[in-house]
């Protein structure tokens, strides 16, 4: 009996603990590593927009452009798919670069965990009221973090950029169009 309460109280083997901590962290990373990249949505492939890459900017489209797009309803959903796909047009003439920067944006909004650290929206874009997504953009607007800063102007200028090149909105602007020379 006396030999087996002395085999308990030697102590362990500390090699065996470290590979045991090292293999337990590897495979934790593993698994946190593949849900992020399950969970990855990018904004754009294929020279388009994507579905969850139209989802971020309507969204941000009913707050950005509120006031501008029609009343809630079949009209508003039709200028909005207009819009988007205006958007995916000005989006297509970038440089690779830039639409790469603006496929991990649309990337990382598309998937709760990034939406909620860089948009501070708890809330699905579609569930999202546009009250809740005006908030969200005065976050990013006024946030400490450059990047926060740099993402909200991204996602209005380009929305604004869009909607507002078209010659049936220029009134809204007061612009005449351009002069007949």
């Amino acid at each position: 009996m006396k030999s087996l309460s002395s085999s308990r109280s030697e102590p362990r083997d500390p090699s065996r603990r470290r590979w045991l901590v090292a293999g337990g962290a590897g495979a934790l990373l593993l698994a946190a590593g593949g849900g992020a990249a399950w969970l990855w949505r990018p904004g754009w492939r294929d020279g388009q927009l994507t579905a969850s890459g139209r989802t971020v900017f309507r969204a941000v489209a009913r707050a950005v452009l509120e006031g501008s797009l029609p009343p809630e309803g079949p009209a508003q959903e039709a200028a909005l798919e207009r819009h988007l796909d205006r958007l995916a047009l000005t989006i297509a003439g970038f440089p690779a670069a830039t639409r790469a920067e603006i496929a991990q944006l649309l990337g990382i909004l598309s998937i709760a965990p990034g939406r909620r650290w860089l948009a501070g929206l708890a809330i699905d874009w579609p569930q999202a009221s546009t009250v809740a997504i005006d908030q969200a953009l005065r976050g990013m607007r006024f946030a400490e973090q450059p990047l926060k800063q740099q993402a909200y102007h991204a996602l209005r200028d380009l929305n604004n950029a869009a909607w507002y090149a078209q010659p049936e909105h220029w009134a809204a602007l007061g612009y005449p169009g351009p002069v007949a020379v």
